[in-house]
């Protein structure tokens, strides 16, 4: 009976339910200091209510929705650990997957019939970021996987420090962005965030609690960072740390020709210079309309609208400069000369300085919607530098106008040197590579009009022989993982092995399970 009824892709098995409950209750009767199978079940720690089922059967992405048969609501980090070695003691075990925030964008945190853990339930009762270290040996946070960088960005900035990479958006969980790699326009210098952790607490598949680190158990640890969740949950990560500055120069500039703009980007992440470099394109004039509350602005917008609508597409860099108090006597001469050297449109050029915080909180918080969700079918690629005119050509000046809908598009460039090649993370062989965004957004019925442009976009780069690799991966079938993986294939499958030999971590990637 429970093989069926954890199999079910349609609803959750009341039978399901109650026999999950016997185990788990049965395993927190004995791990706890203080047992009460009663009140366990009472808190609610494992629910099959509509609600928490219909909050886990949905992400992001607003596209795939797979069915738990339950959720877990942890208190403690050992009530995971709980849930996992109770998959193991069972034939067949139940998938579990962890949800952070909810942003995949295709059900990878979802796990079909088996149990969702709501990581965020941990941070409940008191947040689990601590700053600790010294100046002689370093500083760094140790932060829940729970825990939105927002947060720790918050917590950090308290006592001066800051980490050194980040995402664009900071309402993401810190095990979310670790279990991919975490990419912004300071990865060029300070590589991913996966980079720059020193240590991991992590359930494995068969629900060992282990914390690891480079030196200690360093195969689990070079496993987990940018391995999607399939070799254990990330309970907490060692976050490095430095000196915050206080204050960003800021600005945006505009480029009419593609080459130039690539050109100027390779230069600028070749430098120590600048400390945050990101490209994006420009395909709707309300795109720099809105940046007029922001930046100081050319005067003449309209001549913007006007080239725009000559040329159909135009490229910004978004360049920063950090500085404090012992700087700020230099900023102002330091970036004008980082900007003499660039190629960019001299007429067009919106600039701002401001906090530190409100440069990377500059998005804000986009996860409460008033109205209807909309759906998210996002696609980002990885692209080889050598490539990068063919899919201009074939992409972005051929397919992307015919798309005819507004997207955000972002194309910046990343050092190889930067990225760890023992984690899981997979990137092109190149040594210098582009991300390509396509942050789509849709009505919910009308995400099929973006999936086919996607296709199109992944068909082209097969018939050019372009080897792009997926960031946030979606693949159909093993075959395709395999080549994904490419050469880290058998290390990859090695891993799994190891630390979760009967599939149950993250059902929702399809990597060994389909979802």
């Amino acid at each position: 009976m429970i093989q069926n009824c954890l199999a079910s892709p349609q609803r959750p098995c009341k039978m399901g339910i109650f026999l999950l409950l016997l185990i788990i209750i049965s395993c927190f009767t004995r791990i706890s200091a203080n047992p009460s199978a009663q009140s366990f079940y009472d808190e609610k720690v494992l629910r099959n209510d509509s609600d928490s089922i219909k909050k886990a059967s949905n992400d992001y992405g607003n596209i795939v929705h797979e069915i738990p048969s339950a959720v877990l609501f942890p208190s403690s980090v050992k009530e995971i650990s709980c849930l996992v070695r109770s998959s193991n003691e069972r034939s067949p075990p139940f998938t579990v997957a962890a949800r952070g925030r909810g942003h995949s964008v295709r059900g990878q945190a979802m796990a079909r019939g088996g149990v969702v853990v709501d990581m965020t339930a941990l941070n409940k009762t008191r947040s689990r970021i601590r700053v600790s270290g010294k100046e002689s040996s370093g500083f760094y946070a140790d932060v829940g996987a729970e825990q939105l960088w927002i947060d720790v960005l918050r917590a950090t900035l308290k006592r001066g420090l800051a980490p050194v990479s980040w995402t664009n958006y900071l309402y993401l969980s810190v095990g979310g962005t670790l279990s991919n790699a975490g990419i912004s326009g300071q990865t060029f210098q300070r590589g991913p965030q996966i980079n720059n952790v020193l240590e991991l607490d992590v359930i494995t598949g068969k629900g060992e609690f282990i914390t690891c680190s480079r030196e200690r158990k360093a195969k689990l640890f070079f496993a987990v960072l940018g391995g999607l969740g399939q070799f254990g949950i990330i309970t907490r990560a060692r976050i490095i740390l430095e000196k915050a500055p206080t204050r960003v120069k800021w600005v945006r500039l505009i480029y009419s020709n593609f080459s130039i703009f690539t050109t100027d980007q390779e230069h600028l992440i070749s430098s120590n210079s600048p400390d945050y470099v990101l490209g994006f394109l420009i395909i709707d004039e309300n795109t720099t309309n809105q940046w007029r509350s922001s930046f100081s602005s050319p005067s003449r917008q309209s001549d913007i609208d006007a080239l725009l609508k000559k040329q159909g597409i135009l490229y910004s860099i978004e360049l920063v400069k950090y500085y404090d108090n012992r700087t700020t006597s230099t900023i102002d001469k330091d970036f004008e000369t980082l900007l003499k050297e660039l190629n960019y449109n001299p007429e067009f050029i919106f600039r701002t300085d401001t906090s530190l915080f409100d440069f990377l909180h500059r998005i804000g918080d986009l996860d409460s919607p008033t109205g209807p969700l909309d759906s998210h079918p996002w696609l980002n690629l990885f692209i080889p530098k050598s490539r990068i005119s063919d899919f201009n050509a074939g992409v972005l000046a051929t397919l992307l106008p015919k798309l005819n809908e507004s997207s955000t598009i972002l194309f910046y460039p990343f050092n190889r040197k930067k990225w760890d090649d023992r984690m899981s993370a997979v990137i092109p062989e190149e040594d210098v590579f582009y991300t390509l965004g396509l942050l789509h957004s849709s009505s919910p019925n009308a995400y099929q009009i973006y999936d086919e442009f996607n296709s199109q976009v992944l068909g082209f780069c097969k018939r050019a022989g372009i080897k792009v690799k997926q960031y946030l991966p979606n693949y159909k079938s093993q075959g395709d993982w395999i080549q994904h993986f490419g050469p880290k294939w058998p290390t990859f499958r090695q891993r799994k092995a190891t630390f979760d030999p009967k599939f149950i971590l993250s059902p929702g990637q399809g990597i060994f399970n389909s979802a």
